[in-house]
Protein backbone atom coordinates (compact mmCIF):
# COMPACT_ATOMS: atom_id res chain seq x y z
CA UNK A 1 0.00 0.00 0.00
CA UNK A 2 1.40 3.26 -0.76
CA UNK A 3 0.34 6.71 -0.64
CA UNK A 4 0.84 10.15 -2.37
CA UNK A 5 -0.60 13.81 -1.46
CA UNK A 6 -3.12 15.18 -3.52
CA UNK A 7 -3.62 18.29 -1.77
CA UNK A 8 -3.69 20.26 1.11
CA UNK A 9 -6.14 22.58 0.00
CA UNK A 10 -9.82 21.43 1.84
CA UNK A 11 -12.02 21.23 -1.34
CA UNK A 12 -14.59 18.51 -2.25
CA UNK A 13 -13.09 15.19 -2.26
CA UNK A 14 -13.97 11.57 -2.42
CA UNK A 15 -13.03 9.43 0.06
CA UNK A 16 -13.62 6.38 -2.51
CA UNK A 17 -12.13 6.19 -6.07
CA UNK A 18 -11.42 2.97 -8.10
CA UNK A 19 -8.63 3.65 -10.44
CA UNK A 20 -9.07 0.51 -13.08
CA UNK A 21 -6.14 -1.32 -11.59
CA UNK A 22 -6.21 0.20 -7.89
CA UNK A 23 -8.65 1.29 -5.49
CA UNK A 24 -7.29 4.65 -3.92
CA UNK A 25 -9.05 5.72 0.12
CA UNK A 26 -8.90 8.96 1.04
CA UNK A 27 -6.92 8.58 4.46
CA UNK A 28 -9.19 10.72 6.88
CA UNK A 29 -6.55 9.66 9.64
CA UNK A 30 -4.96 13.19 8.02
CA UNK A 31 -7.97 15.27 8.01
CA UNK A 32 -8.38 18.35 7.73
CA UNK A 33 -5.08 19.30 7.29
CA UNK A 34 -3.88 17.51 4.50
CA UNK A 35 -5.62 15.45 1.69
CA UNK A 36 -3.65 12.23 0.96
CA UNK A 37 -4.90 9.38 -0.74
CA UNK A 38 -3.41 5.70 0.07
CA UNK A 39 -3.34 3.42 -3.10
CA UNK A 40 -4.33 -0.35 -2.57
CA UNK A 41 -3.74 -2.85 -4.87
CA UNK A 42 -4.90 -6.28 -2.54
CA UNK A 43 -8.16 -7.19 -0.98
CA UNK A 44 -5.68 -7.53 2.08
CA UNK A 45 -4.35 -3.94 1.58
CA UNK A 46 -7.39 -2.81 1.83
CA UNK A 47 -8.27 -4.46 4.95
CA UNK A 48 -5.36 -2.88 6.41
CA UNK A 49 -6.78 0.47 5.62
CA UNK A 50 -10.34 -0.15 7.26
CA UNK A 51 -8.62 -1.38 10.49
CA UNK A 52 -6.35 1.49 10.18
CA UNK A 53 -9.60 3.37 10.32
CA UNK A 54 -8.17 4.91 6.86
CA UNK A 55 -11.82 5.15 5.77
CA UNK A 56 -14.30 4.65 8.19
CA UNK A 57 -18.21 4.95 8.52
CA UNK A 58 -20.40 2.09 7.42
CA UNK A 59 -21.83 2.43 4.07
CA UNK A 60 -17.86 3.59 2.79
CA UNK A 61 -16.37 0.46 4.89
CA UNK A 62 -19.07 -1.74 2.63
CA UNK A 63 -17.73 -0.04 -0.24
CA UNK A 64 -14.44 -0.71 -0.44
CA UNK A 65 -14.41 -3.99 0.97
CA UNK A 66 -16.70 -4.69 -2.48
CA UNK A 67 -13.83 -3.17 -4.22
CA UNK A 68 -11.26 -4.86 -2.26
CA UNK A 69 -13.06 -8.41 -3.79
CA UNK A 70 -12.83 -6.86 -7.34
CA UNK A 71 -9.08 -6.38 -6.56
CA UNK A 72 -8.38 -9.81 -5.24
CA UNK A 73 -10.17 -11.63 -8.46
CA UNK A 74 -8.38 -9.36 -10.69
CA UNK A 75 -5.25 -10.82 -9.30
CA UNK A 76 -6.58 -14.37 -9.48
CA UNK A 77 -6.47 -14.62 -5.68
CA UNK A 78 -8.32 -16.91 -3.16
CA UNK A 79 -11.73 -15.01 -3.17
CA UNK A 80 -13.22 -16.94 -0.23
CA UNK A 81 -9.45 -16.11 2.04
CA UNK A 82 -9.88 -12.32 0.35
CA UNK A 83 -13.35 -12.35 1.94
CA UNK A 84 -12.31 -13.83 5.47
CA UNK A 85 -9.54 -11.05 5.03
CA UNK A 86 -12.01 -8.50 4.66
CA UNK A 87 -14.56 -9.33 6.75
CA UNK A 88 -12.10 -9.66 9.67
CA UNK A 89 -11.04 -5.96 9.33
CA UNK A 90 -13.84 -4.43 11.78
CA UNK A 91 -16.69 -6.41 12.82
CA UNK A 92 -19.78 -4.39 13.72
CA UNK A 93 -20.32 -2.40 10.62
CA UNK A 94 -23.42 -4.59 9.01
CA UNK A 95 -22.46 -2.84 5.72
CA UNK A 96 -19.25 -4.84 5.69
CA UNK A 97 -20.47 -8.65 5.80
CA UNK A 98 -23.51 -7.31 3.66
CA UNK A 99 -21.09 -6.09 1.03
CA UNK A 100 -19.54 -8.93 0.96
CA UNK A 101 -21.93 -11.26 0.84
CA UNK A 102 -23.49 -9.67 -2.04
CA UNK A 103 -19.78 -10.16 -3.88
CA UNK A 104 -19.72 -13.48 -3.23
CA UNK A 105 -23.51 -14.47 -4.43
CA UNK A 106 -22.32 -12.91 -7.46
CA UNK A 107 -18.78 -14.50 -8.43
CA UNK A 108 -20.65 -17.72 -7.63
CA UNK A 109 -22.56 -17.48 -10.51
CA UNK A 110 -19.95 -15.73 -12.76
CA UNK A 111 -17.69 -17.83 -15.14
CA UNK A 112 -14.06 -17.26 -14.21
CA UNK A 113 -12.76 -15.69 -17.49
CA UNK A 114 -15.68 -12.82 -16.74
CA UNK A 115 -15.29 -12.66 -12.64
CA UNK A 116 -13.15 -9.57 -12.33
CA UNK A 117 -15.84 -7.62 -14.90
CA UNK A 118 -18.65 -8.47 -13.35
CA UNK A 119 -17.36 -7.95 -10.14
CA UNK A 120 -15.94 -4.40 -10.88
CA UNK A 121 -19.23 -3.50 -12.26
CA UNK A 122 -21.33 -4.87 -8.95
CA UNK A 123 -18.78 -2.76 -6.94
CA UNK A 124 -19.88 0.39 -8.87
CA UNK A 125 -23.59 -0.13 -8.66
CA UNK A 126 -22.92 -0.88 -5.13
CA UNK A 127 -21.75 2.63 -4.80
CA UNK A 128 -23.98 3.82 -7.17
CA UNK A 129 -26.99 2.51 -5.27
CA UNK A 130 -25.06 3.99 -1.85
CA UNK A 131 -25.57 7.95 -2.89
CA UNK A 132 -29.04 7.57 -4.40
CA UNK A 133 -30.49 6.03 -1.34
CA UNK A 134 -28.76 8.91 0.64
CA UNK A 135 -30.32 11.28 -1.11
CA UNK A 136 -33.82 9.51 -0.97
CA UNK A 137 -33.54 9.40 2.92
CA UNK A 138 -32.33 12.49 3.24
CA UNK A 139 -35.52 14.07 1.76
CA UNK A 140 -37.32 11.85 4.37
CA UNK A 141 -35.21 12.97 7.29
CA UNK A 142 -35.00 16.20 6.12
CA UNK A 143 -39.01 16.46 6.30
CA UNK A 144 -39.60 15.51 10.00
CA UNK A 145 -37.41 19.21 10.97
CA UNK A 146 -39.06 22.00 11.78
CA UNK A 147 -38.30 25.32 10.44
CA UNK A 148 -35.10 27.28 12.06
CA UNK A 149 -33.90 23.46 13.09
CA UNK A 150 -31.22 23.14 15.53
CA UNK A 151 -29.50 19.86 15.23
CA UNK A 152 -26.79 18.06 17.21
CA UNK A 153 -25.44 15.47 15.41
CA UNK A 154 -22.13 12.72 16.11
CA UNK A 155 -18.83 11.16 14.80
CA UNK A 156 -19.37 11.79 10.83
CA UNK A 157 -22.19 10.72 8.56
CA UNK A 158 -21.52 12.50 5.66
CA UNK A 159 -19.78 12.23 2.45
CA UNK A 160 -16.84 10.94 3.69
CA UNK A 161 -18.95 8.25 5.61
CA UNK A 162 -20.26 7.21 2.54
CA UNK A 163 -20.71 7.23 -1.23
CA UNK A 164 -21.32 10.70 -1.42
CA UNK A 165 -24.35 13.34 1.05
CA UNK A 166 -24.12 11.23 3.88
CA UNK A 167 -26.68 9.77 6.09
CA UNK A 168 -27.64 11.66 9.08
CA UNK A 169 -25.03 14.87 7.77
CA UNK A 170 -27.17 13.87 4.26
CA UNK A 171 -30.21 14.63 6.48
CA UNK A 172 -28.49 18.45 7.78
CA UNK A 173 -27.27 18.79 4.15
CA UNK A 174 -30.74 18.65 2.55
CA UNK A 175 -32.19 20.37 5.31
CA UNK A 176 -29.96 23.67 4.75
CA UNK A 177 -30.70 23.72 1.03
CA UNK A 178 -33.97 23.76 1.99
CA UNK A 179 -33.41 26.81 3.91
CA UNK A 180 -34.92 24.98 7.15
CA UNK A 181 -31.63 24.66 9.07
CA UNK A 182 -30.93 27.23 11.83
CA UNK A 183 -27.53 25.58 12.92
CA UNK A 184 -25.93 22.63 13.82
CA UNK A 185 -24.14 21.47 16.84
CA UNK A 186 -21.46 18.69 16.33
CA UNK A 187 -19.67 16.64 19.36
CA UNK A 188 -15.88 16.39 19.08
CA UNK A 189 -16.30 12.92 19.09
CA UNK A 190 -13.35 10.81 20.95
CA UNK A 191 -10.89 9.40 20.52
CA UNK A 192 -10.71 9.76 16.65
CA UNK A 193 -12.20 13.32 16.98
CA UNK A 194 -14.35 12.22 13.86
CA UNK A 195 -16.72 15.42 14.62
CA UNK A 196 -14.08 17.42 14.60
CA UNK A 197 -11.51 16.97 12.01
CA UNK A 198 -14.37 15.74 9.75
CA UNK A 199 -17.79 16.94 9.92
CA UNK A 200 -17.52 20.37 11.04
CA UNK A 201 -14.37 20.44 8.18
CA UNK A 202 -17.46 19.20 5.86
CA UNK A 203 -19.84 21.38 6.90
CA UNK A 204 -17.84 24.22 6.56
CA UNK A 205 -16.83 23.64 2.94
CA UNK A 206 -20.43 23.94 2.25
CA UNK A 207 -20.96 27.32 4.77
CA UNK A 208 -23.37 25.41 6.79
CA UNK A 209 -23.28 26.91 10.07
CA UNK A 210 -21.70 24.55 12.77
CA UNK A 211 -20.45 24.67 16.04
CA UNK A 212 -17.98 22.66 17.52
CA UNK A 213 -18.13 20.51 21.14
CA UNK A 214 -16.90 18.52 23.58
CA UNK A 215 -19.00 15.10 23.77
CA UNK A 216 -19.39 15.76 27.80
CA UNK A 217 -21.13 19.52 26.44
CA UNK A 218 -23.87 17.98 24.51
CA UNK A 219 -26.31 17.60 27.22
CA UNK A 220 -26.15 20.99 29.05
CA UNK A 221 -27.26 22.57 25.73
CA UNK A 222 -29.79 20.61 25.62
CA UNK A 223 -30.72 21.48 29.06
CA UNK A 224 -30.75 25.10 28.06
CA UNK A 225 -32.93 24.67 25.54
CA UNK A 226 -30.45 25.09 22.34
CA UNK A 227 -31.16 21.71 20.90
CA UNK A 228 -34.49 20.46 18.22
CA UNK A 229 -33.40 17.33 17.06
CA UNK A 230 -30.63 14.84 18.00
CA UNK A 231 -29.58 13.26 14.01
CA UNK A 232 -27.05 10.11 14.04
CA UNK A 233 -25.82 7.47 11.66
CA UNK A 234 -25.87 3.47 12.55
CA UNK A 235 -23.64 0.86 12.05
CA UNK A 236 -26.11 -1.76 12.87
CA UNK A 237 -29.71 -1.82 12.97
CA UNK A 238 -31.21 -4.78 14.90
CA UNK A 239 -34.97 -6.33 13.99
CA UNK A 240 -36.24 -4.83 17.01
CA UNK A 241 -34.67 -1.45 16.13
CA UNK A 242 -31.97 -0.89 18.60
CA UNK A 243 -28.62 0.61 16.88
CA UNK A 244 -25.58 0.43 17.25
CA UNK A 245 -23.53 3.72 16.45
CA UNK A 246 -20.45 5.15 17.09
CA UNK A 247 -19.68 5.22 21.51
CA UNK A 248 -21.39 7.95 23.07
CA UNK A 249 -24.63 7.82 20.82
CA UNK A 250 -26.28 6.18 23.70
CA UNK A 251 -25.23 9.01 26.27
CA UNK A 252 -26.99 11.57 23.81
CA UNK A 253 -29.88 9.25 23.36
CA UNK A 254 -30.14 9.33 27.44
CA UNK A 255 -29.98 13.09 27.66
CA UNK A 256 -31.95 13.77 24.61
CA UNK A 257 -34.56 11.71 26.34
CA UNK A 258 -34.63 13.71 30.14
CA UNK A 259 -34.79 17.10 27.62
CA UNK A 260 -37.60 15.39 25.81
CA UNK A 261 -35.73 15.74 22.49
CA UNK A 262 -36.43 13.73 19.62
CA UNK A 263 -33.64 11.38 18.47
CA UNK A 264 -33.42 10.57 14.46
CA UNK A 265 -31.18 7.60 13.71
CA UNK A 266 -30.59 7.75 9.63
CA UNK A 267 -29.10 4.84 7.68
CA UNK A 268 -29.51 2.86 4.47
CA UNK A 269 -31.47 -0.42 4.26
CA UNK A 270 -28.65 -2.80 4.28
CA UNK A 271 -27.35 -1.35 7.80
CA UNK A 272 -30.41 -3.32 9.44
CA UNK A 273 -29.62 -6.94 10.10
CA UNK A 274 -32.21 -8.87 10.85
CA UNK A 275 -30.55 -11.76 12.16
CA UNK A 276 -29.74 -9.77 15.04
CA UNK A 277 -33.06 -10.05 17.29
CA UNK A 278 -31.69 -6.97 19.45
CA UNK A 279 -29.13 -5.20 20.01
CA UNK A 280 -27.41 -7.71 22.70
CA UNK A 281 -26.95 -9.81 19.81
CA UNK A 282 -24.72 -7.50 17.85
CA UNK A 283 -20.88 -7.62 18.23
CA UNK A 284 -19.09 -4.68 19.84
CA UNK A 285 -15.35 -3.59 18.80
CA UNK A 286 -13.08 -2.94 21.28
CA UNK A 287 -10.13 -1.65 20.55
CA UNK A 288 -6.30 -0.67 22.13
CA UNK A 289 -5.38 1.66 24.57
CA UNK A 290 -3.56 3.57 21.90
CA UNK A 291 -6.50 5.39 20.97
CA UNK A 292 -7.47 6.72 24.16
CA UNK A 293 -3.82 7.42 26.02
CA UNK A 294 -2.39 9.67 23.06
CA UNK A 295 -3.05 12.19 20.49
CA UNK A 296 -1.49 12.75 17.43
CA UNK A 297 1.20 10.09 18.70
CA UNK A 298 1.80 12.43 22.00
CA UNK A 299 0.80 10.42 25.27
CA UNK A 300 -1.83 11.67 27.26
CA UNK A 301 -2.08 9.33 29.91
CA UNK A 302 0.40 8.01 32.11
CA UNK A 303 2.40 4.79 31.19
CA UNK A 304 0.68 1.62 31.48
CA UNK A 305 -2.80 2.68 32.71
CA UNK A 306 -5.12 -0.04 31.55
CA UNK A 307 -7.70 1.09 29.33
CA UNK A 308 -11.68 -0.01 27.92
CA UNK A 309 -12.23 1.51 24.54
CA UNK A 310 -15.44 -0.06 23.00
CA UNK A 311 -16.24 1.69 19.73
CA UNK A 312 -19.71 1.86 19.77
CA UNK A 313 -22.75 1.43 21.94
CA UNK A 314 -26.55 0.14 21.71
CA UNK A 315 -29.13 2.72 21.94
CA UNK A 316 -32.75 1.05 22.88
CA UNK A 317 -35.37 1.31 19.90
CA UNK A 318 -37.30 2.77 22.87
CA UNK A 319 -35.42 5.60 22.60
CA UNK A 320 -35.41 6.40 19.24
CA UNK A 321 -37.79 9.00 17.34
CA UNK A 322 -37.76 8.23 13.95
CA UNK A 323 -35.23 5.52 12.05
CA UNK A 324 -34.83 6.86 8.42
CA UNK A 325 -33.97 4.53 5.39
CA UNK A 326 -33.93 4.91 2.01
CA UNK A 327 -37.66 3.14 2.07
CA UNK A 328 -39.30 5.74 4.49
CA UNK A 329 -39.75 6.40 8.60
CA UNK A 330 -40.45 4.41 11.09
CA UNK A 331 -41.73 6.10 13.73
CA UNK A 332 -41.07 4.97 17.58
CA UNK A 333 -39.79 1.67 15.91
CA UNK A 334 -40.32 -1.88 17.17
CA UNK A 335 -39.87 -5.18 15.73
CA UNK A 336 -43.37 -4.67 13.55
CA UNK A 337 -42.88 -1.45 12.40
CA UNK A 338 -38.97 -2.29 11.17
CA UNK A 339 -40.49 -5.10 9.49
CA UNK A 340 -42.99 -2.87 7.86
CA UNK A 341 -40.44 -0.06 6.85
CA UNK A 342 -38.36 -3.04 5.13
CA UNK A 343 -41.89 -4.14 3.44
CA UNK A 344 -41.21 -8.00 5.42
CA UNK A 345 -37.65 -8.38 4.17
CA UNK A 346 -36.58 -11.57 6.00
CA UNK A 347 -33.34 -12.37 6.98
CA UNK A 348 -31.10 -13.24 3.65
Amino acid sequence: MTSSMTSTNPGVVQAIIWRGEQLDLLDQRRLPHETRYLHCASAAEVADAIHAMVVRGAPAIGIAAAWGMVLAARAGADLAAAEKVLADSRPTAVNLAWALARMRALAQQTPAQDLAAVLAAEAQRIQDEDLAQNHRMAEFGAALLPAGARVLTHCNTGALATAGHGTALGVIRTAHAQGKLAQVYAGETRPWLQGARLTAWELQQEQIPVKLLVDGAAASLMARGLIDWVIIGADRIAANGDTVNKIGSYALACAAQINRIPLMVVAPSGTFDLHCADGAAIPIEDRGPAEICSLNGQPIAAQGTQTVNPVFDVTPATMIEALVCELGVARNPDRARVAQLLGGRSPE
